[in-house]
């Protein structure tokens, strides 16, 4: 049994709304498979993707596109076709799409950005956000080289998590380690929240749900509510919305543990 079967939810659950970013498809570290089997567990009415679903800067190099990640693209039009409307908000590494944004096929829009009204009533901004990440706007050559620095780190993590695996350990992150320690990727990652709260005040958002930096975090920047969907390479995370209008943070390491749990529980009882 793979990791992302113990990950699972033991029933589909019905939500209102998923919030999903940084799948980067078309990329080796790309976690297609626990995607898959993420969005198999869930039933939601609307979900949005935001931002760098597909990589384009990789494509450009060399094809790379194994079944799962055809498998991923398959669930989601599975989904739309049975009723869950599908927002594709661009990102940066999918912006060869922005020349046809507002195009609707069905139940899939493409939008640069997008409202989103909470079942409690909170006006949320969704967008990618590299918007706000003063590198990618003004310094590409240096984005690109941050990318594949990047890149390094994450064959690292995939050898790491290679190994983990074969002693019986459950999957950790190097790269979101990595993260949270190094100073300037912190001081980077507070600037870029600052400036996307400054916007959402500006515009009179009460909160914005984005993805970007690969870092999934719900919290108060002043008086916005700023949520990020992380991503589906290193932490494998989405943002939940429940019927009440509560979000949730999903991550595929917590539950891959609460699931490993239960299954053990269950099987001491049957013994």
């Amino acid at each position: 049994m793979t990791h992302a079967e113990l990950a699972r939810p033991s029933r589909k659950q019905r939500v209102r709304t998923l919030w999903i970013s940084d799948v980067h498809l078309g990329t080796r570290d790309c976690q297609a498979e626990h995607l898959a089997h993420f969005l198999k567990g869930y039933q939601a009415d609307r979900i949005y993707l935001v931002g760098d679903i597909i990589d384009g800067w990789k494509l450009r190099s060399g094809i790379y596109w194994p079944q799962a990640h055809t498998n991923v693209i398959r669930r989601l039009l599975t989904l739309s076709k049975r009723g869950t409307e599908v927002i594709y908000v661009t990102g940066n590494h999918d912006e060869f799409l922005r020349r046809y944004s507002r195009l609707m096929l069905g139940n899939i829009q493409l939008v640069d950005e997008a409202e989103h009204l909470t079942a409690d009533g909170r006006r949320l901004l969704v967008i990618h956000g590299d918007q706000f990440d003063v590198i990618t706007r003004y310094h590409r050559w240096l984005a690109f080289l941050g990318d594949r620095a990047y890149e390094f780190t994450l064959v690292l993590n995939r050898w790491l998590n290679h190994w983990r695996a074969r002693y019986g350990y459950g999957y950790w992150s190097l790269s979101a380690y990595l993260k949270h320690k190094v100073k300037g990727a912190v001081n980077f990652i507070s600037d870029f929240e600052d400036a996307i709260a400054h916007e959402c005040t500006r515009r009179g958002f009460q909160g914005v749900v984005c993805g970007h930096i690969h870092h999934a975090e719900i919290r108060q920047v002043g008086a916005v509510e700023y949520l990020n969907c992380g991503d589906w390479v290193e932490s494998c995370t989405a943002l939940i919305e429940h019927w009440d209008g509560q979000i949730e943070l999903y991550r595929f390491a917590e539950a891959q543990a609460r699931e490993t749990a239960q299954r053990m529980a269950a099987l001491g009882e049957t013994a």
